[in-house]
């Protein structure tokens, strides 16, 4: 009786070929090409070819992870929300807020998340699943860690238990994403971050 090669147990099982194996340095490079070009010409101007010559890679290999510029984009973005950012644990509201505020404003301030935020978010305005995942990124991670500053600002009694998140997150959001996306004017005034803080406690607070 004759045995097949492929079902002989001392045959080797071979890898698999190179469609089957994505290379993670690979992978990083066309995600950094990626801010890249954002930063540079914005996201209607993208290309995947100019998506794979930052990268120093063939077209092919940008393809082979994602179908197109808006997929490889909305990718990317969603991702930012799993990062997340950490939550503050200082011992007082005021204080969390100066935190969250200075680890916020220096992200924002990048030079690469100060360009490519406002143009994802006029292309928000005419793509939902931009404006989805946008927000994703932008609202869901900073309402984690805002929700944490609330909740831990309860247990020490600054704020009541009762607050209203929806206004609270609100609150505590708002100012750096305005300044970032509608004034787009990075550098903020002296003593701005701290007052910021003192201000928004007062404002929650009296909520």
């Amino acid at each position: 009786m004759t045995t097949n090669a492929d079902e002989s147990p001392t045959r080797t099982r071979r890898a698999p070929a190179g469609a089957a194996v994505l290379r993670e340095d690979v992978t990083e490079a066309i995600r950094a090409a990626v801010f890249g070009e954002l930063a540079a010409v914005g996201y209607a101007r993208m290309s995947i070819e100019g998506i794979a010559r930052r990268a120093g890679v063939g077209k092919t290999a940008v393809y082979r992870r994602w179908r197109s510029k808006l997929h490889l984009v909305l990718d990317i973005v969603s991702a930012l929300a799993v990062q997340g950012l950490p939550a503050p644990d200082t011992g007082s509201l005021e204080s969390d807020l100066r935190l969250l505020y200075e680890v916020t404003s220096r992200a924002l301030r990048h030079p690469i998340a100060s360009q490519i935020v406002p143009d994802l978010q006029a292309e928000a305005a005419r793509n939902p699943d931009i404006a989805d995942a946008l927000q994703k990124a932008l609202r869901d991670g900073q309402d984690s860690v805002a929700s944490s500053i609330l909740a831990a600002a309860a247990r020490r009694g600054e704020i009541g238990a009762e607050v209203d998140q929806d206004l609270a997150l609100d609150l505590i959001s708002g100012p750096l994403y305005w300044r970032a996306v509608v004034i787009r004017n990075p550098k903020l005034p002296g003593g701005y971050l701290g007052a910021l803080a003192r201000g928004t406690a007062e404002a929650l607070k009296a909520l």
